[in-house]
């Protein structure tokens, strides 16, 4: 069946169920009239295509999302939220491609979404749940950004409102003047999702067809036990100096991301891989200004007791210790007709030489994105990531078309360039075109 038929039909049948939903075309949700009871409801429809066209070509998603949002207040000082997600995804359920247990992980997922209760004592303002802990800026990358958990079975590609996972926490916070600060805490922390051996965007990609001799030698990932001791927690303070956004923070935790660790198989001549996650701390800051129309961001985060892979691993645990300093510098100008563009510098530094590290994302880098409108409806973006020590780069153009109010269609092809042992080009036989419906109520 054409590829271009198949992403008609699915614009037209997520368009469809919008309006059905809708037929009045809805309001943006902040216009919306909240019903008597106080209670507001939110959230989007979302379907998602995506064909990987590089060798071997295969159909990779074909996502149908629904979010259902609930907001309300209890007392003058007492909010609430409830959110979730549901995806399906067909691709999984029918396609020959995938190992069964790829197939199993993702043709269906509830996600919990925020779902926490606000309330005010004193000076201070608490909230209390699954909650979005949000402490970067920077477009398309993470950086200071170290508290969130996130979906990576599609790597870096969806949008971070997909992506993130909210964290059980406690957090309190408190403003005087210019000044605020940040307390949290997370008994029972989450950890990113990396999918099954075989996925696309496994964290170590495998071979296809992935026979089951080599699956079984990667475990699944092993969470630290859900006691005290193994909480995470964190403050964060920001004030305005000379009309500067300035912030520092301190974050005690475990990496969301894991350290795949050698382990010994069930015989003498034999291993795996266990996926473990390291206890580590992280301290940081960032700042911002706006300067006659120039928006100046930047962020730094050194890391002290992360474990990193070795790509040789020959004793066990086939891992090495670095401390690492992240550091990137964004500028962004907007211009006529919602022109946007924004340039960013970042690099990553190990203590140590960091030449057997596997995928490590060493190095000077650079990214670009751009944006602007044709017409009213019409919006094309640009976004490329390039690292100029190992010559990865991912390069991602879109189109937009607002077809109505509250309702886009998509149409973009994620593409991975550079050699195969780097961060971005381990994905270099994954590039793929896709086309993306949503409507937002």
């Amino acid at each position: 069946m054409r590829f271009d038929f198949i992403l008609a039909c699915l614009a037209a049948a997520c368009y469809s169920a919008a309006h059905a939903a809708d037929p009045n075309g809805g309001l943006l949700p902040d216009e919306k009239a909240p019903p008597a009871a106080g209670v507001r409801i939110s959230g989007f429809l979302d379907g998602f295509g995506a064909y990987t066209y590089a060798d071997p070509e295969h159909w990779s998603r074909g996502v149908a999302r629904l979010q259902l949002t609930a907001q309300g207040q209890l007392a003058p000082n007492v909010k609430w939220k409830l959110s979730g997600r549901a995806d399906v995804d067909p691709v999984y359920w029918n396609s020959n491609f995938y190992p069964d247990a790829v197939k199993h992980d993702q043709r269906v997922d509830f996600f919990y979404g925020e779902n926490y209760l606000d309330f005010s004592a004193a000076d201070w303002d608490f909230r209390i749940g699954t909650q979005q802990i949000v402490w970067g800026e920077v477009i398309g990358l993470y950086f200071a950004d170290v508290v969130s958990a996130r979906d990576m079975r599609e790597f870096l590609l969806p949008s971070f409102d997909i992506m993130r996972i909210p964290q059980g926490a406690v957090r309190a916070e408190r403003t005087w003047g210019d000044s605020h600060v940040e307390l949290i805490w997370i008994p029972v922390p989450a950890f990113d999702k990396i999918g099954k051996p075989g996925s696309d965007f496994y964290p170590v990609p495998l071979p296809h067809p992935l026979p089951d001799s080599v699956a079984q030698l990667f475990r699944d990932p092993e969470e630290p036990a859900r006691n005290l001791s193994n909480s995470n927690y964190g403050v964060r303070a920001n004030t305005l100096v000379g009309g500067w956004d300035v912030a520092a923070f301190y974050y005690r935790s475990f990496s969301t991301a894991p350290t795949f660790y050698r382990v010994a198989g069930p015989s003498l001549d034999t291993f795996g891989f266990a996926p473990r996650f390291d206890r580590i701390w992280q301290a940081g800051g960032t700042f911002g200004k706006d300067l006659d129309g120039v928006l100046l961001r930047g962020e730094a985060v050194y890391t002290h007791g992360q474990n990193f892979a070795l790509t040789v691993p020959t004793t066990l645990p086939g891992v090495v210790e670095h401390n690492t300093v992240d550091w990137v510098v964004s500028a962004e100008w907007t211009f006529a007709r919602d022109t946007r563009l924004n340039v960013q510098a970042f690099q990553r530094h190990y203590s140590g030489s960091a030449e057997n590290v596997a995928f490590s994302n060493e190095g000077f880098g650079a990214s670009v994105f751009a944006s602007t409108k044709l017409t009213a409806t019409l919006e094309p973006q640009l976004l490329a990531i390039r690292n100029f020590k190992d010559h990865g780069s991912l390069i991602r153009p879109r189109l937009n078309w607002s077809v109505a109010r509250n309702t886009t269609v998509g149409f973009g092809a994620d593409i991975f360039t550079g050699p195969s042992d780097t961060f971005f080009g381990r994905y270099g036989n994954r590039d793929r075109l896709y086309t993306e419906v949503r409507y937002d109520f």
